[in-house]
């Protein structure tokens, strides 16, 4: 028995006047990428410096508490650059929706921003220090929110790239957050304070980098974007300065050169990974087989 051959040819992966099938993310730059960053050093940071309270760690705690402090500060004024008006945030402040990351995120950001705020200015001025003290314990918990909300924010949209990589992206945000206060701790506190930002860096470098090797592979075709163009520039690079900024953590303890060294890449890692992913996600939303093909995958296996 002969089998028939289709008369209808392969199909395109055009749209209609060859617009994007999805509508692109409107994420600029550098306010976008840099406001991500901010989100995950504040989070961590705010977590490091409870962290550093409770082990005697004083240098490193107001460290961690004053970069908390600037992280969600700077963190949501990019956000408001961002939205263009001010009252835009402020709109979303209306709204307590647990089902929506950006409504929550929000509301998660504008409880860092004062809780971190109160903790480092009692630090500076020595007034109401158990004020400070408790508000410190309280960005305890918005801490780790912030550093990983802005993954399930990117997650929860239809951009192929953000979406299909739900699982993954954030064990990468919440590395690459640890990584950034990792680095913050290290270039400004002595050294002989910052064995504990040693390690949160270590871990963090150890964690994105993971993460974003398994999600590169695990997506497929869908992860085409985080290896090819503009967007796997940057991520190559992102993996290259994390991993080389994780390594001089682990021997930073002996010099300050190796210490600067170190946070410096890790910082500069974790730019390139924010930027990456923002760049992938462009780029997926604007070619029509990272939406189409997946569908059609799905169609096929369910049938």
């Amino acid at each position: 028995m002969t089998r028939e051959r289709s008369m209808v040819p392969e199909a395109e992966f055009q749209s209609y006047y060859g617009r994007p099938v999805l509508k692109p993310p409107v994420w600029k730059e550098p306010h976008g990428p840099a406001y991500l960053y901010l989100g995950g050093l504040s989070g961590v940071s705010s977590v490091m410096a409870v962290m550093a309270e409770f082990t005697g760690h004083d240098q490193l705690a107001r460290t961690a508490r004053i970069a908390a402090a600037i992280g969600a500060s700077a963190g949501a004024a990019l956000l408001v650059a961002e939205l263009g008006r001010p009252e835009r945030f402020l709109n979303m402040l209306r709204v307590f929706k647990p089902t929506s990351p950006m409504s929550m995120g929000s509301w998660i950001l504008a409880a860092q921003s004062g809780l971190s705020g109160v903790a480092a200015s009692t630090e500076l001025t020595g007034i109401l220090p158990a004020v400070g003290d408790a508000a410190l314990l309280a960005t305890g918990l918005t801490g780790p929110l912030t550093a990983t909300y802005t993954a399930v924010l990117l997650a929860d949209t239809a951009v192929p790239a953000w979406h299909e990589a739900y699982r993954e992206l954030p064990f990468l945000f919440a590395g690459s957050a640890l990584a950034s206060a990792g680095a913050v701790g290290m270039l400004a506190t002595p050294r002989a304070q910052a064995g504990p930002a040693r390690v949160m860096a270590v871990m963090g470098a150890a964690v994105e980098s993971v993460a974003g090797v398994v999600m590169e592979r695990r997506l497929g075709l869908v992860g085409e974007p985080y290896r090819l163009g503009k967007a796997g520039g940057r991520m190559r690079a992102a993996r290259v300065l994390t991993a080389g900024g994780g390594l001089l953590a682990s021997i930073a303890g002996r010099s300050r050169t190796l210490t600067a060294l170190s946070g410096l890449a890790l910082t500069a890692g974790a730019l390139c990974t924010r930027f990456g992913v923002l760049e992938a996600g462009k780029v997926s939303a604007a070619d029509p087989k990272y939406t189409i093909i997946p569908q059609r995958q799905r169609q096929a296996s369910a049938s």
